[in-house]
């Protein structure tokens, strides 16, 4: 996948003539050649304060504090927006299209389309600051990840001590049926992700085993491998689709329910503060087989027709500091790249604990099968 991102980023960088289908010829324009001149911070910075704003679409609408506290800190205006992920990538696609210069960078969600229909094209380009290379994990670099997210299978836990949930074959259980609640994955481009992403041989392969030790048996397949196989297999034993995490983690963790089987949704993980906030009985799934749950990623990516590029690299720099994650970190279930900021201990878990529990986006594979898993799902949604 490096591979194919290195390859989309030299062919902006040495020559991208971007047509839009149908589109006068007029409004045509080649994407510009993206120089980069590595400064040092003071470079940055100067540079930076010279152009004096900087444009931002995002998916999280905590970005309008992060571009408060930047302002304050470097004194340059920051215009954001807040768009959901579809309209950010449609945005940016048209824009990029027509030439027309909107942001200076996206944090966004969505890795599969962020690379198929943003990075391919050379609308978007990968940055990683020069005073981070050393800090932030090679494999989060490329492309440059700010903050993992997490999402996970979280239970009720007013009548019992220990969660009833060890192995994800048991939504497919006729004895637990109706009980998995999951956010319609057509709403959300990172849940597709993540049905998606069961479909992958090393995941499928987990499940696969995760089969025959709660049923005691090889699976037999009626579709082509395990992921799939568990997609239907939850969605014929009643999923309960909702329309948003919050609605979710309020039905699942609501008190004096007094269900045959324990609520359990798959739901961020930001969720569980509503525990203390809003009195709901509310605790992560931890020892899943063969997962507990997935997280997905927000990318500070440059965008090539950037009218303010240096104020953008250096918002990019600053979200990777405890002031530019502050937004972010102030609940669980937000994890920095910079592996020198923590998270709240009272409250959550360090990333690299969840990691080995979740599954990865990988952003390639996404772009590459979700329309297939997504044709697969219509079977079951609709």
């Amino acid at each position: 996948m490096k591979k194919l991102f290195m390859l989309a980023l030299i062919a902006l960088m040495v020559f991208s003539p971007l047509f839009s289908s149908g589109a006068k010829e007029e409004a045509t324009t080649a994407a510009p050649v993206v120089e980069e001149k590595e400064m040092t911070h003071d470079e940055l910075v100067a540079a930076a304060q010279a152009e004096g704003k900087v444009v931002v679409y995002a998916t999280s609408s905590r970005i309008a504090k992060a571009a408060s506290a930047f302002t304050e800190k470097y004194g340059i205006e920051c215009e954001t927006s807040n768009l959901k992920d579809y309209e950010l990538i449609e945005k940016v696609s048209k824009e990029g299209e027509a030439g027309i210069t909107g942001a200076d960078f996206v944090l966004a969600q969505d890795a599969g389309r962020l690379f198929g229909e943003l990075m391919e094209p050379g609308y978007l380009y990968n940055y990683v600051p020069p005073t981070l290379k050393d800090v932030i994990p090679e494999s989060m670099q490329n492309p440059l990840q700010a903050f993992q997210i997490n999402k996970v299978f979280i239970y009720n836990d007013e009548n019992t001590t220990e969660s009833p949930y060890y192995n994800i074959w048991q939504f497919a259980d006729p004895k637990y049926k109706s009980t998995l609640n999951f956010k319609n994955p057509f709403q959300e481009g990172v849940n597709s992700n993540f049905l998606t992403m069961v479909t992958s041989p090393e995941v499928s392969e987990k499940i696969a085993q995760a089969y025959k030790n709660y049923y005691g048996k090889d699976i037999v397949l009626t579709t082509p491998n395990a992921g799939y196989e568990w997609i239907k297999a939850i969605y014929e034993n009643d999923l309960i689709s909702g329309t948003s995490d919050t609605t979710i983690a309020e039905n699942v963790g609501i008190k004096g329910q007094n269900k045959a089987n324990t609520p359990v949704g798959l739901f961020v993980f930001s969720k569980a503060r509503y525990a203390t906030t809003k009195n709901l009985a509310l605790k992560p799934a931890l020892n899943m087989e063969p997962f507990c749950g997935f997280y997905y990623s927000l990318y500070p990516l440059m965008c090539s027709n950037a009218a303010h590029p240096n104020a953008a690299k250096l918002f990019i720099e600053f979200l990777f500091s405890e002031e530019g994650f502050a937004p972010w970190g102030k609940d669980c279930g937000t994890y920095s790249a910079n592996p020198n900021i923590g998270v709240q201990e009272d409250i959550d878990y360090p990333f690299a604990t969840w990691e080995p529990l979740l599954v990865k986006e990988d952003a390639e594979y996404c772009f590459e099968n979700r329309a297939d898993v997504e044709e697969f799902l219509n079977l079951y949604i609709y």
